[in-house]
């Protein structure tokens, strides 16, 4: 008799996403992953194949998530407010983490020398396009007069990103909502 699916795979690999985001690859052992799941052994490998394909589906479900941000940010059309919305929301989404999770593709990038080179190419890609984001939206400011023609996108984006990782990490119980939003603002001053 074939395997039958009880659950519904969405909802576990969002539980799952968020064991592993609280606790990273390496920490989040199968037992947790089935606790949180709300799932038996023989279910998790039957739907998911094992905890390394189940953590870069689960990767890749938040990873859309940022995509989706981009892209609602990108539809303003308004460069220099889509940076600073980003910018803003980053903010609000750490202040509002009470487990203090930080980013898990952030997260994931600070153990990338435990990870194999699928979840490698998943964080560049992710950082990346975060990177090419803010590099865009430079140039369309800088085109439109909206942002001073003296700085360099490509430069500016990799500190703006650089600024985000700031947030992100320190946002985990280090820096308080002040401190933040304090980076916030530089990153705003930037492109103004």
């Amino acid at each position: 008799m074939p395997w039958e699916k009880s659950f519904d795979e969405e909802s576990a690999l969002e539980k799952a996403m968020q064991v592993f985001w609280e606790k990273g690859f390496e920490s989040a052992s199968i037992a947790d992953l089935l606790a949180g799941m709300g799932l038996n052994r023989g279910s998790l490998y039957n739907a998911f194949g094992g905890k390394q394909p189940l953590f870069v589906k689960a990767l890749l479900k938040y990873d859309q998530e940022r995509q989706t941000l981009l892209a609602k940010l990108e539809a303003l059309d308004n460069p220099k407010k889509a940076i600073a919305t980003f910018f803003d929301t980053i903010v609000a989404l750490t202040v509002a983490d009470q487990d203090h999770k930080g980013c898990f593709l952030i997260n994931t990038a600070l153990e990338i020398a435990t990870h194999d080179e699928q979840v490698n190419k998943i964080v560049r890609n992710g950082l990346r396009e975060i990177e090419a984001f803010f590099r865009r939206g430079i140039e369309v400011g800088q085109a439109r007069g909206d942002m001073p023609k003296k700085f360099d996108p490509e430069a500016t984006a990799k500190a703006l990103l650089a600024l985000i990782v700031a947030i992100r990490v320190l946002g985990r119980g280090v820096f308080a909502e002040a401190a933040l939003r304090t980076i916030a603002d530089e990153a705003k001053r930037l492109i103004s």
